[in-house]
């Protein structure tokens, strides 16, 4: 039911702020090569793991080739531009630039004719993106004064990610959500281990506290397979723009994340903005119904039937 896939993408992005949290606490020791090997080689291992367990669905051959080149996008491409943003920028910061992924993915959507836009669509991921420049409006006293670079290159990480959300659908709907997700994995995570090892990366976790191992096993497992397992199980039962939104959540952990550990601050601008992102995302989904915002009952017509027998996007709706 597409209900589970809204509800699996809410549970990933929600772990996902923490992932910003830990990835930041990590990044004052570690590269972003290193840290990136280590959250998609430890969640490969135990996806893997999984897979194996269950006898779930391998990618077919002919999909071999378009699944490793989404894990080069989303495994290795993203995370190397994902930890090089926190470096320069806060955990919020990060995970509210992030929060542009909605938007993203429904035009590339619509660019690639993958996915139709429609009015509530358009009306929640607006309203979802106005929570997040609301939310960026913090004085420039309260963040580092390279933060504008960490925007930059996260905002090239959630393009990354958008464009796996739109290609990524027709090879989950092949295999199995787990090992569509260990497969690509396993070739991002190749690839980052080998640049981290050629760099020195690697040696570097001789010098990790043990806190900062507690960390990393955090991405590993919760950050690495759990939320990559949700996002590719969302992706198989619901839209892309619907899964998509839900990233927009990810500010609120991050928010609680960096205030508790990071002692980031926090102040009404992000209050009001956090908010601002809840609505767009309960619209986006239908949790708010579009008829009641537009204080009217809202009554099927032949227009609307006609729609819905476009695919399975009208009953989406």
């Amino acid at each position: 039911m597409e209900v589970f896939g809204i509800l699996a993408a809410v549970l990933g992005s929600a772990l996902g702020g923490t992932a910003v949290g830990a990835t930041r606490y990590l990044a004052g020791t570690l590269d972003p090569l290193t840290i990136g090997a280590i959250r998609f080689g430890g969640g490969f291992l135990l996806l893997l793991a999984i897979a194996c367990w269950r006898g779930d669905r391998w990618p077919k051959r002919r999909d071999w080739l378009g699944t490793a080149a989404l894990g080069l996008l989303f495994f290795g491409l993203f995370p190397v531009l994902f930890n090089a943003s926190l470096i320069y920028t806060t955990a919020v910061r990060g995970a509210l630039a992030l929060s542009t992924l909605p938007l993203l993915t429904m035009l590339a959507g619509t660019i690639l004719r993958v996915e139709r836009p429609t009015l509530r669509k358009m009306v929640g991921v607006l309203i979802a993106m106005s929570g997040v420049f609301i939310a960026l409006g913090i004085g420039a006293t309260t963040v580092p004064a390279r933060a504008w670079q960490g925007d930059i290159l996260m905002l090239a990480a959630a393009s990354c990610m958008a464009l796996y959300n739109v290609w990524s659908r027709p090879f989950i709907a092949r295999s199995g959500p787990i090992s569509f997700a260990a497969f690509g994995m396993a070739v991002g995570a190749a690839c980052l281990s080998v640049l981290s090892a050629s760099t020195g990366g690697l040696a570097q976790l001789a010098s990790l506290s043990a806190p900062q191992w507690i960390a990393s096993g955090y991405l590993a497992v919760v950050c690495g397979a759990l939320i990559f397992f949700l996002w590719a199980y969302a992706l198989g039962r619901t839209t892309p723009t619907l899964v998509a939104v839900s990233v927009a959540i990810n500010p609120v952990t991050a928010s609680i994340f960096g205030v508790v550990l990071l002692d980031e601050p926090i102040n009404v601008n992000l209050i009001i903005g956090l908010l601002a992102v809840l609505v767009g995302i309960a619209i986006a989904s239908g949790s708010i119904e579009w008829g009641v915002l537009m204080n009217r009952r809202q009554v099927p017509t032949a227009a609307d039937a006609g729609s819905g027998a476009d695919g399975n996007e009208g009953s989406r709706e």
